[in-house]
Order: C-alpha cells, then structure tokens, then sequence
C-alpha cells in the first residue's frame, strides 16, 4: 500500500514538536502540501524547513496562532481560511494543565473549553465549506484514551475531549454525504515532550522518580514502550488517504495495547 497524497493540502495544528510534528512529517512524505500552526514562529521556520519535500509542485508552510488565546485565534483562522483552503484537517493542541478535579474551578474549565473544544470546532466550521463544495475531506481529531477511563491529574483534559468526541461523531454523521470523514485517534502514552512534562508533574505530586513513573507507564502497556510520534504519523496518514474513503464516526485507540486491558 503506497499512500498517495499530492496536490493535498494540509493544516495541522501543533506541529513543531511530538505528535503533531510526526503527523506533519508523516503526510509530507506521502507528497501533501503542509500548512503547520503553533504560537511560536522560531520554530514553525525551522519545522517547516526540515519538512520532506518528494515533488516540484509541493510547498509547505506555516501559521502563527495561538491556541490558549480563543479571541485572537479566531480572528487568525478566519483570515487564514479566507485565502486558503484544505483538503486535510488535523485538530491538534496543545493540552492543558494538568491537575486533580479538586483542584479545578470554573475558570479552568471554561479555559479548557476554549483551548479544546472551541477551536477545533471554529477551524472545521471553517473547513467544510470548500470540503463540501469539492465533495470530499479528510478531518482528524487527536484525541486521547482518557475519553474510554480518565487518566489520573488529568481532570480538564478528560472532561473536555469526551465533548469533542461527542460532537466529532455527531458531526460525521452530517457530512458523510459529502465524502467527508471525521474520525478521532485516542493517543495513548506516547514519547514526547508533552508526556515527558506529565510525568515529571506525577513525580512532584506522588514523591517518586520520573524514571520510576516511566517505567510504571512501560509496564502498562502490552507492548512494554511509549509510542513513537512517526507511528502516529503513519495512521494519520492513512486515515487521510483514499484508502480510508469508508471510515468516518471512528475513534481509533492508539496506544500499543493499553485499551484493551479497560
């Protein structure tokens, strides 16, 4: 199976570092025109320069956006979108701080709102139109495991995705007319910086090593290893695919294992 994506364009949120850069990485080798977003434009322009190039026509590129600022996010989007249009979404963010239930007011939650749910669904509102138009898409949803069993410390991330979840499935529903499909990946533990910081807060609350915690997080999982962002890539890529014309509404674990053991 060679998966073909030339003359795609793509937009992935989050995507100078971890999963979101192994999804980047991953659908320009497949030959699609990559469009990548985070806040810090030092590193989209490093990002974005190190990105496989496999054909003449193709051109990657980056936009600068903050995520945890909805108000000026939306302004930046809108305008984006008034110039451009994609073929491939990936909603991808940066998650937010960690923390037990009880520690949470409703300030924390209505910001994780904002960062979560909000802008992914501002970005594919305005995505659809052009998909629709066109009569097809390809829209990804990085979501989490938490959404099947809440994951310890992390009350907003686990309230928050299980919306998206709902309203990614709701959605998928509506525009499979069109050739369009919404699926969802829940991300198991997976070797990035993101992880890494959750776990050395783990630390600092529980007392123990970093090192002791990754290797309780190892021992979890049936394959005895974190993920690998380019493994991430892989999927995202065939889910982007032709060969994913079929799968819509899905919410996919990717965890090496860890789901099945609920």
């Amino acid at each position: 199976m060679i998966i073909q994506l030339h003359s795609k364009n793509a937009l992935v949120g989050a995507a100078t570092q971890g999963i979101g850069a192994g999804i980047a990485i991953e659908l320009a080798k497949c030959g699609a025109n990559v469009t990548v977003m985070a806040r810090n434009e030092d590193k989209l322009k490093d990002f974005v320069s190190s990105l496989p190039i496999v054909s003449e026509e193709q051109k990657h590129r980056y936009l600068v956006a903050d995520f945890s600022d909805f108000g000026s996010f939306r302004n930046i989007i809108a305008d984006y979108f008034r110039n451009h249009h994609i073929d491939i979404l990936v909603n991808n963010t940066n998650g937010p701080k960690p923390g037990l239930a009880s520690q949470k007011n409703t300030e924390d939650y209505q910001s994780a709102f904002d960062l979560l749910f909000k802008t992914v669904c501002e970005t594919t509102n305005l995505a659809l139109p052009y998909m629709i138009e066109k009569g097809s898409g390809r829209i990804i949803n990085v979501s989490s495991s938490s959404v099947k069993e809440p994951i310890p410390h992390l009350a907003l991330s686990n309230s928050i995705r299980s919306a998206v979840i709902s309203w990614s499935k709701t959605l998928s529903s509506e525009v499979a007319k069109h050739n369009i499909t919404i699926n969802n990946i829940l991300t198991g533990s997976f070797d990035t910086q993101r992880v890494n910081q959750l776990m050395q807060h783990e630390a600092k609350e529980s007392g123990i090593s970093v090192e002791e915690i990754r290797k309780k997080k190892e021992e979890k999982i049936p394959m005895k290893r974190l993920g690998k962002p380019e493994e991430y890539g892989h999927l995202a890529a065939f889910l982007a695919s032709d060969y994913a014309a079929y799968l819509t509404g899905a919410s996919i674990p990717l965890d090496g294992g860890l789901n099945n053991t609920y």
